[in-house]
Parts: structure tokens; C-alpha cells; sequence
């Protein structure tokens, strides 16, 4: 089974784009507006949610959902990362006394094939970030302004991963499919769990074990992702954090005129950070033997404090 797309993503014309962006802009009746420069979604978690994520943890098990970091190019990573040992042991092999082997590590962070964080400086739309603060914050020097610092404390909430190829019963989906917020309640309903204010949800479509079995391609021109209305999911839920295992936009996009709607969407309307290329095929199994698809989940970026993004290593634990 090599898994099939599904009919291709809706089009979705440039001023349906613009009335959904705008509408999830609005904050709902009797909510005030986000304050500039403040934590975008990441205020829906709390110390009340982070306690009750902790309650999630029941047998004590571990996993990372990153992906290993490549320093290899391939179709996906032209710019693989850098590694190389700054002081190889076997250098000092012969010499007496103590010796350190270290490294020199670099890498570009919203690449097509490494995880990482996706800052809420890193979406600039219509001239402004996030809460209309001005795109000129962010300059050679770095971001001024909703940087990836906001998470400096880590995000640390209950996770919930939905497997929309478990729910359509393939390995994975096609480059060029999408998940709709149809396909978003279904996996709830099918995985009995309700996601709500303050989640990290992870959907997994399947994009780390199609490149696994048959090999990388060039995902920023094919990659299965969200439809963009899917994202009035996560705005209704209130959701903290979204990951996925591929970049959570579709590609080719269904929307005229803008080639990444769900970044635009949910970075920037919206104030939610994103984790891409995560991988799940650690976690689902799990999820299956237990029959539970929440966790608590740990996200510690890098302390950088001028970037637009940082690798990240979430762990889940059940």
C-alpha cells in the first residue's frame, strides 16, 4: 500500500484568503485584542494547563518527535547543517593527560528537511508581523520584536497528535493532499480526545515515513499539508502550538497568490508558533499501544534571542 491523494486541495481564490485572514484577525466577542509584542497563542497556556498536562503522564515514557539533523545535501536539504569536530580526539591520541573533543555545528533553520520552531517574527504579511507590528523590526541584526525568546521559558503543555493517515487508512498522504477541518473532528472523534485552549497539536500526515521508504524529494514544490480553512479549527480551540511532520502548508498551495496561507494564517492572524518537519513515527505507535493520543509534551527552543526560528527536540511523554 502506497497510499492515494485524496481529490486535490479546494482553490481557494485570493479573496476568500483575505475574509478568512481577516476574520480570524477579529478576536471573538467579549475577547480583547492580543497586545503587541506579546506571546501571541502561547498565552492560552497556563499554570492551571500546564498542571493539567502533567496529570497526562501515566507511564513514564519518553520520545522525541524530531527528526535526525542531516548534514548530508539531499532534494529536500540542499543547505544540509554543518558538523565537524573543532578538536578531533584522535589527534591528541598519543599525548598524555586530559583532552576535550568538540564541535562546531551550523545550520539553516527553516529548511525544508530539519525540525524546527518557527518564531512569530518569522511571517511578514501586508508590511507588519504579528499584531501589526512593523516587518523594519526584523533586520540584518535580527528580530527586535516576537522573536523565538518568547519561548525562552519552553512551552510545556498537553500534546494531542492527530494521524490522518491512520484516519483514511493509508501510510501517508500524497504531496498535494491536504487535511481539512473535516478531517480534524474526524480524528477526534476516531481518537476520542477533544482538543482545547492551551493544546500543542501535532498532525502527522505522513510525510517522514514516505521520505523513509522512498527516499527524499523536493518538498517545497510537493508536500501534503492543511488546507488553509482548517486553520478556523485551531482558532476555535484556541490551540497553543501547531506541529507537523511535513511543513503544515500543502504544496503546490490552494490559495491565489499566496504560497504559504497556512503560516500567514496562524503566525500571523493568529499568534501561533509552528514546529515543521517534526517526525511521529516514534510517537503514533505508542499512542496505538496505549490507546491514548494526549501527552504532556516539552518544547525547549535555543535561547536566541534576535532569531526568527530555533531546531527544536520536543519530547512527549506518556
Amino acid at each position: 500500500m502506497t497510499g492515494s491523494a485524496t481529490e486535490p486541495a479546494r482553490p481557494q481564490s485570493r479573496a476568500e484568503f483575505e475574509a478568512l485572514y481577516a476574520r480570524l484577525r477579529t478576536p471573538p466577542a467579549g475577547k480583547a485584542a492580543a497586545a503587541p509584542g506579546g506571546r501571541g497563542a502561547l498565552a492560552t497556556i497556563t499554570p492551571d494547563t500546564v498542571r493539567a498536562a502533567a496529570a497526562e503522564v501515566r507511564t513514564g515514557r519518553t520520545v522525541t518527535l524530531a527528526s535526525p539533523i542531516e548534514t548530508a545535501p539531499a532534494p529536500d536539504n540542499p543547505h544540509p547543517a554543518g558538523h565537524r569536530l573543532t578538536s578531533p580526539p584522535e589527534a591528541e591520541a598519543e599525548g598524555a593527560g586530559l583532552h576535550f573533543a568538540t564541535d562546531h555545528f551550523g545550520m539553516d533553520v527553516h529548511g525544508d528537511a530539519q525540525s524546527h520552531l518557527d518564531a512569530l517574527c518569522h511571517v511578514v504579511y501586508g508590511g507588519t508581523l504579528h499584531g501589526g507590528i512593523p516587518a523594519t523590526t526584523v533586520t540584518a541584526d535580527g528580530a527586535s520584536a516576537l522573536s523565538v525568546e518568547l519561548a525562552r521559558d519552553g512551552i510545556v503543555g498537553r500534546g494531542v497528535l492527530f494521524d490522518i493517515p491512520r484516519l483514511r487508512g493509508v501510510p501517508w498522504l500524497e504531496p498535494g493532499d491536504h487535511v481539512t477541518a473535516d478531517d480534524l473532528r474526524a480524528a477526534e472523534d476516531a481518537q476520542r480526545v477533544r482538543v482545547g485552549a492551551g493544546d500543542i497539536l501535532l498532525v502527522r500526515v505522513g510525510h517522514r515515513r514516505r521520505r523513509i521508504e522512498t527516499g527524499p524529494w523536493d518538498a517545497a514544490r510537493a508536500r501534503a499539508g492543511l488546507h488553509p480553512e482548517a486553520v478556523e479549527f485551531l482558532a476555535e480551540r484556541q490551540v497553543a502550538v501547531l506541529g507537523g511532520d511535513g511543513n503544515n502548508d500543502t504544496a503546490p498551495s490552494p490559495t491565489e497568490g499566496v504560497d504559504f496561507p497556512v503560516h500567514v494564517l496562524a503566525i500571523h492572524a493568529l499568534g501561533i508558533h509552528l514546529m515543521d518537519y517534526l517526525q511521529f513515527e516514534d510517537l503514533a505507535p505508542l499512542c496505538e499501544q496505549e490507546g491514548r493520543w494526549s501527552f504532556l509534551c516539552v518544547v525547549a527552543p535555543l535561547r536566541l534571542p534576535a532569531a526568527t526560528g530555533s531546531p527544536v527536540n520536543p519530547i512527549a511523554i506518556l
